[in-house]
């Protein structure tokens, strides 16, 4: 069994930053592409960044230049370091990792930007 558990989200200012965190627990040998996302209610979840097992990272272009993916394999983390917020950045955010190829997602977390 796979667990993951984010936090770090919040309210903040425009302009502002908050760091995500997602804890991945249990069986957690052969993890692969980590990454987040977000939705709105009444949209489709989308991708905000990945990072692979080497480093690699990907972002959607909405976040170029003001977020930041990185993870620690030892301690089966993954982080987003978000950074001039935008109103437009207010989303339950949801990490997800590739655990022995199945995909695993956490519960979500809320973060809210206030313009």
């Amino acid at each position: 069994q796979v667990q993951l558990v984010e936090s770090g989200g919040g309210l903040v200012q425009a302009g502002g930053s908050l760091r995500l965190t997602c804890a991945v627990s249990g069986r957690t040998s052969n993890t692969n592409d980590m990454g987040w996302f977000r939705q709105a209610p009444g949209k489709q979840r989308e991708l905000v960044a990945t990072i692979s097992s080497n480093g690699a990272t990907r972002y959607a272009d909405s976040v170029k230049g003001r977020f930041t993916i990185s993870r620690d394999n030892a301690k089966n983390t993954v982080y987003l370091q978000m950074n001039s917020l935008k109103p437009e950045d207010t989303d339950v955010y949801y990490c997800k990792a590739n655990v022995r190829w199945r995909d695993f997602w956490g519960q979500g977390t809320q973060v809210t930007v206030s313009s």
